[in-house]
């Protein structure tokens, strides 16, 4: 099994996180896992992106070029990478940042949430890479949940360890939106 990521937005979304947090849960998982993050100068605001690639033999390259999966974010993150998507792969959408309105080139399922509203629901906006994560998670089946909150404590920094319940909720909501 090996499974490749795009994951894109803008500066403060938690892209970077995201990526992050979920190749650890991979190698807590006994996977093997790279993660490779982009991101402008501007930080906050700017174009932020990142791969990650889980598998259970060797990781060759953390460049994804056809990713099977993505996770957009926001309009612009839409616009630009929705059409590397490779055939009979699948993109999660932040809907109340973006609509899906791009003619499309290969068979993909595109899976539009208002992650946003969805995030602002558990307490915070800034929580829509956890509710992505929960989603992602659950809709792949590639890693589990406790994996992920195990991974929390590995990748937030200490000082934000008292919002990890929250972050918890958040990729609980998400899970349960595949559930249901």
């Amino acid at each position: 099994m090996t499974l490749d990521l795009f994951i894109a937005g803008f500066g403060g979304q938690g892209v970077l996180l995201l990526g992050n947090l979920l190749a650890y849960a991979a190698i807590l998982e006994g996977k093997n896992a790279s993660y490779f993050p982009a991101y402008g100068v501007e930080k906050r605001g700017g174009a932020a992106t990142c791969t990650v690639v889980i598998s259970d033999d060797e990781v060759a390259s953390p460049v994804v070029g056809r990713p099977g999966c993505a996770i957009l974010l926001n309009q612009a993150s839409l616009d630009k990478y929705l059409p590397r998507v490779r055939p009979g792969g699948w993109a999660l959408v932040n809907s109340s940042l973006a609509e899906e309105n791009l003619p499309r080139v290969a068979p993909i399922e595109v899976l539009a949430l208002p992650l946003t509203e969805l995030a602002l629901d558990v307490g915070d906006a800034r929580l829509v890479n956890l509710v992505a994560a929960g989603i992602w998670a659950r809709k792949s089946q590639a890693l589990t949940l406790a994996s992920l909150e195990s991974a929390l404590r590995k990748v937030l920094p200490e000082r934000n360890h008292r919002f990890i319940p929250l972050n918890v909720e958040a990729l609980k909501r998400g899970a349960a939106l595949i559930a249901s």
